[in-house]
């Protein structure tokens, strides 16, 4: 038997070996024998030929499964993403594995221990035991109740009660087990929750097609309840015995969304992200693909995860750029979870206040039925928007007279304040006063921000970091200027101007440590604090009921961007900071500061709302041929040498020019990339185009191979974006 191995590396298709196993099926993992080496592979396909020589095909040493991974539907999947995406076969498969797997452990998660009363164990009572053993009676008197208590039960109630269950596990009075891998949860109290009309009309559309395929546009403007929708539509599937797979964008809002999750439905909901450990990760893959829990929430990569059956997909704040992988593997969650959902022929929900301009278009050809929210909960009413002309003004510390007064107005009426900007640290720019001299990063064309509470310059590019130098190196002066504000230096104003009052700063460098944004999103959202500062982090999805300011501060950068998404990024995050005010019972009111109060951008979001601006945005598009109206892959290649990146990318283009292509296709390039240089490497881009999405992946593909063979691949950093959604 020749089996079709999965091995990770650069091979588009999987490779030849020779199987004396039997009961040998697809989804199997295999050890295989690879050079020098042994790799663990996963079985894709059986054959009896091979176009190789028998006589040198390598033989498969072991089969690590006894049953399959994956289904010969989710194999399909896998194997569709490979191919739209141009990406190795190999890697794709790897990618849907928890790294145990991928390293060749078992399959089977070793669940939590836990110790029970054997039956010798069962004549024992407390009064047995001695008089004045006190804690040994204790923890003997919860194991009368003959049930199995575990590791984390037993610290929950008792301080180095190990050595006690050792010993009386020796005398055979307990006997220890090992149950799921997953913790004992506890479910506090079902909310009651009551859909309003709008909410029952969108739960009932998608419930109508809940044996086929579709795809809905969950359209909701901020507070209007979609998780509420979500949950109603999960409980209904979940009553026909399927499973809900739900993607959020967010690491920090998993814990959380999943404690809701689990109240609202009482029932276990598993997590899958990159914060969990390998043990984890593996117990929640393992405990999804059995059937043993119902619903997994997760950030993209959880959308490869194989399940017992299948039955909604769900994907919310489904604009959000976090959703498309940025190396490695560069692939869309968002349009990978429509192609599975149309796979295993089950709905899926696309939500957000704000739909990019892909999915409201699918709205358009009819790929897509839009449902629309357009009330806010609980009688919430949506915040007034007013536009600062800050031109002329003179700034305290990048906040306008009129906004600080405003700040003032709103905590003196017991408000909370959010101020958004969106970069962290203290200045963008350190600055000598005397020479002009400016701290640059050395790997990369940009400056190093300086951190004024590590007293370091980073590059957040690269990661580089050094002290701050006492002197400027090129002329000894001590006098430094910082230029530019970051989320750290308006900490430090605001604190300075509102001393009575508690700020809590959100972003990448107070959120570094495991459960920190859970607790400081907490003390947003209890009111403990009384201004909010942070960066994009604040945006995504997030309820503050007390919030009735929302300042948003140096937004301009975004008008004027070399990136065509740009104002589509922009007004998407403008209307979402400002869905954080007055999503309760106090009317709330939102801020922009701008130097260009009369951009077209601003002005017809502010008057006219986000439909409007994103149906001008897709004339635009439209008039351009730009997507959704054209589609386009990106080849990128970054070198040490500068020549080796243009020489890589001049080969492909002139392989692609030497394709014949049945529609139009257009290669432009190479050009350098906005940031030419980083972590020391030349970066440059080619870009293909065309208004047939089939011609261009067969002209891709046409060339594809060659790219594999060339003679510079292996002094270049190179990958291919298919749909890519930023030219960075």
């Amino acid at each position: 038997m020749i089996v079709k191995v999965a091995l990770n590396g650069p091979f588009l298709s999987a490779l030849d070996y020779d199987c004396p196993f039997e009961q040998v099926r697809p989804g199997l993992r295999v050890r295989v024998p690879f050079r020098n080496k042994s790799k663990v592979g996963l079985i894709l396909g059986l054959s009896i030929e091979t176009d190789y020589d028998l006589s040198k095909l390598k033989t498969v040493t072991e089969i690590l499964d006894d049953e399959p991974l994956f289904s010969e539907l989710e194999l399909r999947f896998l194997s569709w993403a490979a191919h739209y995406y141009h990406e190795p076969i190999g890697e794709v498969i790897m990618a849907a594995l928890p790294k145990r797997l991928r390293s060749g452990e078992s399959l089977a998660v070793e669940g939590l221990k836990q110790w029970q009363r054997t039956t010798l164990g069962q004549t024992i009572s407390v009064e047995d035991l001695a008089k004045n053993a006190h804690k040994q009676r204790a923890i003997w008197q919860v194991f009368t109740n003959d049930q199995a208590w575990s590791e984390a039960q037993l610290n929950q109630q008792f301080e180095n009660w190990r050595p006690l269950v050792k010993t009386w596990q020796d005398k055979q009075w307990l006997s220890l087990s090992h149950g799921s891998c997953l913790p004992p949860v506890q479910f506090s109290d079902k909310p009651n929750h009551q859909l309003n009309p709008e909410q029952q009309a969108a739960v009932d559309s998608v419930l109508s097609a809940s044996d086929e395929f579709g795809a809905f546009l969950l359209q909701g403007v901020t507070g209007s309840g979609k998780t509420e929708v979500y949950l109603a539509m999960i409980e209904s599937v979940l009553a026909q015995g399927k499973q809900a797979l739900v993607l959020v964008p967010e690491i920090g809002l998993t814990p959380q969304t999943a404690a809701r999750f689990e109240a609202s439905l009482q029932q276990r909901v598993v997590a899958l992200h990159s914060g969990l450990n390998d043990q984890e990760r593996h117990c929640a893959w393992q405990a999804i693909r059995s059937g043993e829990v119902k619903v997994l929430l997760g950030t993209r990569s959880a959308l490869f995860t194989p399940f017992a059956n299948l039955g909604l997909c769900i994907i919310d704040e489904e604009h959000d750029l976090s959703f498309k992988q940025q190396d490695g593997f560069r692939y869309s969650a968002r349009d990978l979870l429509v192609r599975r959902a149309q796979m295993h022929k089950v709905p899926v929900v696309l939500g957000s206040a704000t739909p990019s301009l892909e999915s409201l278009y699918n709205v358009q050809q009819a790929r897509y039925q839009k449902l629309v929210l357009t009330q806010r909960a609980a009688a919430a009413e949506m915040p007034s928007i007013h536009l600062l002309d800050i031109r002329g003004e003179r700034l305290a510390e990048g906040v306008s007279a009129q906004l600080k007064a405003a700040m003032q107005r709103h905590l003196d009426a017991k408000g909370q304040v959010l101020l958004f900007l969106n970069r962290r640290g203290y200045a963008p720019v350190l600055m000598c006063h005397d020479c002009g001299w400016q701290a640059a990063c050395p790997s990369c064309d940009a400056n190093l921000t300086y951190h004024q509470a590590w007293n370091e310059l980073r590059c957040h590019h690269c990661g580089y970091s050094e002290k701050k130098p006492p002197v400027c190196p090129d002329c000894q002066s001590k006098e430094f200027v910082r230029v530019g504000q970051g989320t750290e230096r308006l900490e430090q104003t605001i604190g300075s101007w509102f001393p009575d009052k508690t700020l809590v700063r959100i972003d990448r460098d107070t959120t570094r440590l495991k459960g920190a944004l859970g607790k400081k999103i907490e003390q947003a959202r209890s009111g403990e604090a009384d201004i909010l500062i942070g960066t994009q982090m604040l945006a995504k999805g997030h309820h503050f009921p007390n919030v009735t300011l929302v300042g948003l501060l140096d937004l301009d950068q975004g008008l004027f961007s070399v990136d065509y998404r740009a104002a589509e990024r922009m007004a998407q995050l403008i209307v979402q900071v400002a869905g954080r005010a007055g999503r309760a019972e106090r009317k709330g009111e939102v801020m922009i500061q701008t130097h260009h109060p009369e951009h077209p951008l601003l002005m017809r979001l502010v008057s006219r709302g986000y439909d409007d601006f994103a149906q001008q945005a897709l004339t635009e598009r439209e008039s351009a041929q730009l997507p959704p109206y054209g589609f386009q892959i990106l080849v990128r290649a970054e070198a040490f040498d500068i020549n080796h990146a243009l020489a890589f990318l001049n080969d492909i283009k002139d392989a692609l020019l030497g394709v014949a292509v049945s529609e139009p296709c257009e290669v432009w390039g190479p050009v350098s990339a906005p940031m030419e240089r980083r972590q020391g490497r030349y970066r440059y881009h080619l870009l293909m185009q065309s208004e047939s999405r089939g011609a261009l992946q067969t002209w891709f593909s046409a060339i594809e191979s060659q790219i594999y063979q060339s003679s510079l691949v292996s002094k270049v950093r190179w990958s291919v974006d298919v749909d890519p959604q930023e030219l960075r």
